[in-house]
Order: structure tokens, then C-alpha cells, then sequence
């Protein structure tokens, strides 16, 4: 039913948490295939990935490359692309399962969908940015690609897929589908809070929203880039 595509550069701090939480979806029969779609990793990444049984696959470096090459390369129908830090809840593969099968049966229209936004990490500033988050994908529908991101094989094949992108490459999809073909679900996508326990959740936040604009003023990718660090 539904592959998973995850990319990695050097991603043995979470990787081993991520795959884990994918087994109860393959037990169930949800997940149909791993594919981990290495840029070059020196760490014990590929180690991992090797035990967990999942498909290694090589690309250059650059998220929207390694999420093409991933798309290419997965066997199913259902599509899921999620970071190297991100840990989906417990329970979520009965959730998505349920939301493909409205897809699939026809109850509603064809769309994607991805997961609520946590971070590892307590405290008034990461809640803050919980909920900032949630206001932004329930009033513009803008989920990021630590929320994950669950589309048909055709649609995402109908939008042009991932392209091939230094940075932005989650926005620059979503944008294609569009807000109306955006579902947000229920369970939660817990992402790692290490970027913005070093950068500050300020100065952190301040920098991704400043390229989220950079974007939408069609400012080139390899520019934003040197701000987003």
C-alpha cells in the first residue's frame, strides 16, 4: 500500500527511532517498502538502514533529489516521505490507512496529507512554535517536510514530483498541490528540536520564516540557502 521515503545525509542520531516506529505499519500491512535514499553519509547511517531491512538507495546530495530518486525506486501505490529526525506517534498507520481508503474508495476527492507538528523537547518556546505551526497548516495549509507527507503515487507524479532543489522542496510541492488537496491529520509527526536547541528557538524560527518568504519572492534556492544555514 504505502511506500516510505526517507532521506538521509549522516542521520545515525535518529534514524534507528524514525525506522522503528514504521514497524507497527508493516506488522499491519500498511507499509509496503522502506526506502532510505542516501546523499553520502560517513557515519553509521548506512549501517542502520542495513539492519533495519530497509532499501538503500545512493543520490547526489540534496533533499529533492534524494526524495525523487526514493519515489522512483518505492513499489507502492501511497507515497510517505518523512525525515531522517522524525518519529511518527504511535497509532499512525491506523490512521493513514483510514485516509487512503477514503482516497482509494472514492468518499473523498484525491488528495495528500501529512502529520500535526511536535518537537522532542518541553517547554513554553517549543510549544509556542507547536502551535504556531498548527496555525499555519489549518489556516493556509503549509505543512513542512517534518510533518511528513502522504500523496498518491499519481498525484504526485500528476504535480511533478519532488524536484531537484539545494532547499525549499517541501514548500515548492505543497505549493503545486495546492490547499485544497492538503489534509492535516490527527497523529503526530515528533521531530528532533536539536537545530533549534543550537541556533535558539528564536533566531531558529526567525531564519526558516525569512526563507519561507525568500520563496514566495522567488529568490532562488542556492541564495536562501546561506540564510537557512
Amino acid at each position: 500500500m504505502i511506500s516510505v521515503v526517507i532521506p538521509t545525509l549522516n542521520a545515525e542520531a535518529g534514524l534507528a527511532a524514525t525506522l522503528s516506529a514504521l514497524v507497527p505499519g508493516i506488522v499491519a500491512g500498511v507499509v509496503r517498502d522502506v526506502v532510505v535514499v542516501d546523499g553520502g553519509s560517513s557515519d553509521r547511517t548506512l549501517a542502520i538502514v542495513e539492519a533495519s531491512g530497509a532499501t538503500l538507495v545512493g543520490a547526489g546530495l540534496g533533499r529533492g533529489t534524494q526524495l525523487a530518486a526514493g519515489a522512483r525506486a518505492a513499489k507502492g501505490d501511497w507515497l510517505l516521505f518523512l525525515h531522517a529526525d522524525t518519529v511518527l506517534e504511535l497509532g499512525w498507520e491506523r490512521e493513514a490507512a483510514a485516509f487512503v481508503e477514503r482516497v482509494n474508495s472514492g468518499a473523498r476527492p484525491t488528495s495528500a496529507a501529512a502529520f500535526r507538528f511536535a518537537l522532542d523537547d518541553v517547554g513554553f518556546l517549543p510549544n509556542m512554535l507547536e502551535n504556531m505551526v498548527g496555525l499555519r497548516c489549518l489556516f493556509f495549509r503549509l505543512p513542512f517536510g517534518d510533518q511528513g507527507l502522504l500523496v498518491p503515487r499519481d498525484l504526485h507524479e500528476e504535480v511533478g514530483g519532488y524536484r531537484q532543489m539545494p532547499l525549499m522542496e517541501d514548500v515548492d510541492i505543497v505549493r503545486r498541490l495546492g490547499r485544497g488537496r492538503i489534509v492535516m491529520l490527527r497523529s503526530k509527526a515528533v521531530t528532533s528540536a536539536a537545530r533549534f536547541k543550537r541556533d535558539g528557538y528564536v533566531m531558529r524560527s526567525a531564519r526558516n520564516f525569512a526563507c519561507l518568504v525568500l520563496y514566495y519572492l522567488r529568490v532562488p534556492p542556492q541564495y536562501i540557502i546561506r540564510i537557512y544555514g
